[in-house]
């Protein structure tokens, strides 16, 4: 199990234009006894096990100071010493990753250090106001690799300045990368962001959540096809970030992961049907039934779409896995 540490925007050199960690992470409290506490909250709940794994995030953690990274972390050592978890992960910026503190991340028993790439264009990452370019994103890795820690890219979808060419450029780069797992966010337009401003002013304008699940999934499905691990899409849906007001736009649903999956359902079904010889009137859909929801789509969506799209009468079939046949 995750035990998540949130330390809003600790250690962030920069405010980027869609952040506002303390809205995004629900945690307005910062400092070492809040740590403490937020793990002792969680070990409340659950069984203290060298399988959990204490996470810190929403600052950017190995941009603060070297003595109090080692403070956070010396917390965290306490717990894997009485056996409560095993090991520790992090999230933080890639221009903050120097040998000297990937030392001490070996030392303190990191596993998992996640970094918040957003994108790898130039542009976008300076329309951003990110403060790094994609050359330290490369170095960053470069060291974490050498170090044998596992590595994770965050993503987002929707930034300014950002198109379907740009999206394609990184994502041959992070496969090129080959991270161990990468999250993929929606940009929302949180209140109290500059993005917030630059929205009210209509200096920008946020991806639609068809339009956001569809680019999700093209990441997604690239990604899958090179072996990289996608772990989440979509925010959490917590209760600070869900409270009225604080989403001011954007591609926001709870079930965000659910809708990219069911689009790639669609897409394949889509791509077979289009692909049959004339006076085929019938395909099965085997598929596995953990998958049901995801195939029929929310709603059964997928299902209203392809009886209204294709004159092909579609039959599903429990399985154990997904297959298109004709009948």
């Amino acid at each position: 199990m995750i035990i998540p540490v949130f330390i809003p925007h600790l250690g962030c050199p920069h405010t980027c234009i869609f952040c506002n960690q303390r809205t995004i992470s629900g945690q307005a409290e910062t400092g070492l006894a809040a740590a403490r506490a937020q793990i002792e909250q969680y070990l409340h709940y659950s069984k203290g096990q060298t399988s959990n794994q204490i996470a810190f995030y929403g600052g950017s953690f190995t941009a603060l100071p070297l003595d109090y990274q080692q403070q956070l972390l010396e917390i965290a050592q306490e717990y894997i010493q009485a056996g409560q978890a095993g090991s520790v992960r992090l999230s933080t910026r890639p221009d903050a990753i120097t040998p000297t503190i990937v030392a001490q991340l070996q030392k303190y028993q990191v596993e998992t250090v996640e970094l918040g790439v957003q994108s790898l264009d130039e542009k976008v990452l300076r329309l951003a106001e990110r403060g790094h370019g994609a050359a330290c994103v490369y170095s960053a890795v470069e060291l974490l690799r050498q170090a044998k820690l596992q590595v994770g890219l965050q993503l987002m979808v929707g930034l300014p300045g950002q198109d379907g060419v740009s999206l394609a450029d990184t994502k041959e780069q992070v496969c090129y990368l080959a991270p161990d797992i990468v999250r993929i966010y929606p940009v929302l337009v949180i209140k109290g962001t500059r993005l917030s401003q630059m929205y009210q002013e209509g200096n920008y304008i946020p991806l639609s959540l068809e339009e956001a699940v569809a680019a999700s999934y093209e990441l997604y499905e690239q990604f899958n096809r090179y072996g990289i691990q996608v772990i989440r899409m979509g925010l959490q849906a917590d209760g600070e970030l869900c409270s009225e007001g604080n989403i001011v736009a954007g591609p926001f649903h709870p079930s965000f992961g659910e809708l990219v999956f069911s689009y790639g359902y669609r897409q394949k079904v889509n791509r077979y049907i289009e692909q049959l010889p004339a006076g085929v009137e019938s395909i099965i859909i085997e598929y596995p039934p953990k998958e049901e929801s995801k195939l029929r789509g929310m709603h059964k969506s997928n299902l209203r779409y392809w009886q209204e799209h294709y004159p092909v009468k579609i039959i599903l079939r429990r399985s154990t896995t997904f297959a298109l046949k004709m009948v």
